[in-house]
């Protein structure tokens, strides 16, 4: 089992930056692939960024690429999505997800992909 926590929602302008921090323990040796969801108020949750545990290849969603980052610090078994020039239409849940099974990148989209999941963290964007 992993257990994920997330952390640093907030509040902040249209344009502003802000940074999301997901901390992993348990059985995190069998991370291969994280990744961060977001579901905002009566829309399904959707695919933001994912990122490779060991190599470190990166995937995002063509609505945050060039705006948000994604990164991970193994020693501290967390993974970070750095956002910037945040609009309105990023205001969501925010949530980590993780998993140990080896899928080809067409997969990393796809919240089945991945096993286990935080309670998230609320963003609002103000315009």
């Amino acid at each position: 089992q992993v257990q994920l926590v997330e952390s640093g929602g907030g509040l902040v302008q249209a344009g502003g930056s802000l940074r999301l921090s997901c901390a992993a323990s348990g059985r995190t040796s069998s991370t291969i692939r994280m990744a961060w969801f977001r579901q905002a108020p009566g829309k399904e949750r959707e695919f933001v960024a994912a990122i490779l545990w060991n190599g470190g290849n990166t995937f995002y969603a063509d609505s945050v690429t060039g705006r948000f980052t994604i990164a991970r610090d193994k020693a501290k078994n967390t993974v970070y999505l750095q956002m910037t020039s945040l609009k309105p239409e990023d205001t969501a849940v925010y949530c980590c997800a993780a998993d140990g099974r080896s899928y080809g990148s067409y997969y990393y989209t796809r919240q089945a992909s991945y096993d286990y999941w935080g309670q998230g963290t609320q963003v609002n964007v103000s315009s």
